[in-house]
């Protein structure tokens, strides 16, 4: 880092925090501008080395297209302004720094905020030339597109009628086939009728068919209950009547058995008669 000589410089005249702030900052633009003019090997390997911004390249390209060329000017440009800047205000801080060392301390510092000012504004003019150009170059690329945006358009317009001319004559095909299909549709209309019309009289008659086959059913149903209620009927006077005719036949039986019994009792009888009668006889 090379030796920067601030000439009758005291520590007392300015404050603790504003030397230390000027004194980095001189010292990281004289780093700058020591590595700026100080070409260095970037790899021990090689043989390249950079060199400052401003420097000429020595291998520069032997065509480039004008839009980059100017890109690339407009871009050398803003880094000189932008360096410009840098300078100024380094500039600057050393003269503030030098005229603490003066009697009258104010009248210098104007002077320098002053030369600072007009530099100022030298930069900042050529900055909105160099603004104003670059709004320029993009207008006129904006332009050139749109002119080429329309050229293209043009020369794509035979093709275009062509194809809204297709466009049409398919259209037009498709209407002709639909009126074709519509009046086809509408030739077939009396045969649909009475399709419908014969189509409706079978779903009637079967509708029909199939009303009467749920009322037979209904019908079988009635009567098989009917039939099955006259059996349950028959069954039960059938129990009645066996109960019946086995009553009566226990009936005839008691009384059977009774007048036996009774006969019997009187045979016994008329035996134990005949006996006392023989007995008396003898």
């Amino acid at each position: 880092m090379p030796f920067i000589h601030l000439p009758n410089f005291r520590l007392s005249n300015v404050p603790a925090a504003a030397a230390l702030s000027l004194l980095c900052a001189a010292g990281a633009f004289a780093s700058q501008q020591a590595l700026a003019q100080t070409a260095r090997p970037i790899d021990p390997g090689t043989s390249v080395s950079a060199r400052p911004l401003d420097a000429a390249p020595s291998d520069a390209p032997a065509a480039q297209n004008p839009d980059d060329a100017l890109k690339a000017e407009f871009v050398q440009r803003q880094k000189v302004l932008d360096r410009r800047t840098e300078e100024n205000n380094y500039s600057y801080g050393v003269k503030q720094h030098d005229c603490y060392s003066k009697f009258f301390v104010n009248h210098c510092l104007d002077n320098a905020r002053n030369e600072m000012r007009e530099v100022r504004q030298q930069i900042r003019q050529q900055q909105l030339a160099l603004d104003d150009e670059q709004r320029a170059e993009r207008a006129k690329q904006r332009d050139e597109q749109t002119a080429i945006k329309r050229a293209q358009y043009e020369a794509e317009a035979p093709q275009r009628a062509a194809n809204e001319k297709a466009s049409q004559q398919s259209y037009e095909d498709k209407q002709r086939q639909n009126a074709l299909a519509a009046a086809q549709r509408d030739a077939e209309a009396p045969q649909r009728a009475a399709n419908q019309a014969a189509y409706d009289r079978k779903q009637a008659d079967y509708q029909k068919k199939l009303d009467d086959a749920r009322a037979r059913g209904v019908q079988d149903a009635q009567e098989r209950e009917q039939k099955a209620q006259r059996y349950e009927q028959k069954q039960q006077e059938a129990a009645q009547h066996r109960a019946e005719v086995d009553a009566r036949q226990k009936e005839a039986a008691r009384k059977a058995q009774e007048k036996a019994q009774q006969q019997e009792q009187e045979r016994q009888e008329q035996l134990k008669l005949q006996q006392q009668q023989q007995q008396q006889g003898k």
